[in-house]
C-alpha cells in the first residue's frame, strides 16, 4: 500500500507539472511520509533549468565564483524534504542511536563570528530553547550524512541529501530571476525568512551589522518553524532563508559545465568543502540569491546550519 500511495504522489506531481519549466504550478503535489517520525515529503518532476549565474561575490576575503552558467537536466522525478529537518525528527535519530552531534556551534552576533565549544543542536542560542518544529542547527555535514543513512535504513528508501543541482533546480521554483520572488529583495517576507526588520529590531548588534535588513516583516525576528511561510510551486517551503541547507556535493571552486545531468559532484580522496545552500535568516540578502554558492568544511557546524533531505525514486 505505500508503495502504492508513492506512485500515485508521482503520478500528481508529474501531472501537475508536465508544462514547460518555468510555468506556474497551479497545484501543489501531495505529500507522503514513510514513518511517523519520518519527514514528510513531496515529489519534485524532472526539468530542465539554468544553473549558475556570472555574478562572483567576495566572502571573506575569497572571491565567490557562481559559474559557468550551464543547461542541467534533471532526467526523473525526486522526493524531496517538504520543511527542512526538524529538531523533533534528528532527536528521534539521535534517541534512537545514541549519536553524537558536533559539539562545536559558530554562533553570529552582528559582526561577531565565534566558534563555540559546548554550543549544540540542542542549545543554539536563541535566547531560549529551539522548538521541535524549528529546523535543527548547529550540524555539520557529516551529522546531517549520518541522519540520512539512519533514516534510509529505517525507512528501507534510498534518503539522501539532495544534490547542489537539485536544490538550486527546487529553490528556482519554475523562475529565472535574482531570487524566486523576482527582482526586488524587499518582497522577500512572504515566502522566505530572512534577516529584515523583524530580525534588526530584535537585538542592537543585529542592527549594526555590516549588512541592511530587507524592508519587510515575515514576522520571526530569528529561525521559523518549518512551514510558517508560503510554499514554492514545487510544495517546498523554506528552501531560501531560515537556515543553510548542507546537500551532499564536494563543492569545486567552478561549475564543470559537462556535469549536467544533476548528478552530485564527488571526488577522489577527501573533500575539502561541501556546497551549503540557501542563506538563512541572519545572513545579507545577496546570499539568499539562488545562485550563490556556500562552501564550507564537513566538521563546521552553525547555528544558522541545516539540512533537508532527499530520496531516490523507483
Amino acid at each position: 500500500m505505500r508503495n502504492l500511495a508513492l506512485w500515485l504522489n508521482i503520478v500528481v506531481a508529474l501531472a501537475v507539472s508536465s508544462a514547460a519549466y518555468g510555468a506556474e504550478v497551479a497545484v501543489k503535489p501531495a505529500s507522503f511520509k514513510d514513518c511517523t517520525s519520518c519527514p514528510e515529503m513531496v515529489v519534485a518532476p524532472p526539468g530542465t533549468f539554468v544553473m549558475g549565474s556570472d555574478h562572483v561575490e567576495p566572502v571573506a576575503g575569497e572571491l565567490r565564483p557562481e559559474g559557468p552558467v550551464h543547461e542541467v537536466r534533471i532526467p526523473k522525478a525526486f522526493a524531496v524534504g517538504k520543511y527542512e529537518t526538524t529538531n523533533e525528527e534528528f532527536s528521534s535519530f539521535v534517541e534512537a542511536t545514541g549519536y553524537q552531534a558536533s559539539e562545536s556551534c559558530i554562533k553570529w552576533r552582528g559582526e561577531l563570528r565565534e566558534q563555540e565549544f559546548g554550543g549544540t543542536w540542542r542549545n543554539p542560542d536563541y535566547g531560549r530553547d529551539p522548538g521541535p518544529r524549528e529546523p535543527v542547527v548547529c550540524v555539520n555535514w557529516r551529522d546531517a550524512k549520518a541522519y540520512t543513512t539512519w533514516l534510509a535504513k529505517k525507512a528501507g528508501k534510498p534518503y539522501r541529501l539532495l544534490s547542489e543541482a537539485e536544490w538550486e533546480y527546487l529553490a528556482h521554483g519554475g523562475t529565472q530571476t535574482t531570487w524566486p520572488w523576482g527582482e526586488n529583495p524587499d518582497n522577500a517576507c512572504a515566502t522566505a525568512n530572512v534577516f529584515d526588520d523583524d530580525g534588526a529590531d530584535r537585538d542592537k548588534a543585529f542592527r549594526n551589522a555590516s549588512w541592511q535588513p530587507v524592508k519587510c516583516r515575515d514576522g520571526f525576528g530569528i529561525v521559523s518553524p518549518v512551514g510558517a511561510l508560503q510554499a514554492n510551486s514545487f510544495g517546498v517551503h523554506d528552501i531560501i532563508g531560515n537556515v543553510w541547507e548542507w546537500t551532499q556535493d564536494c563543492s569545486l571552486r567552478f561549475y564543470d559545465p559537462a556535469r549536467n545531468d544533476g548528478k552530485s559532484v564527488e571526488v577522489e580522496g577527501e573533500c575539502d568543502r561541501r556546497a551549503v545552500r540557501g542563506g538563512s535568516w541572519f545572513s545579507q540578502i545577496s546570499r539568499n540569491r539562488v545562485t550563490f554558492r556556500g562552501r564550507d568544511p564537513e566538521l563546521r557546524a552553525s547555528h544558522i546550519f541545516g539540512f533537508r533531505v532527499a530520496m531516490t525514486l523507483p
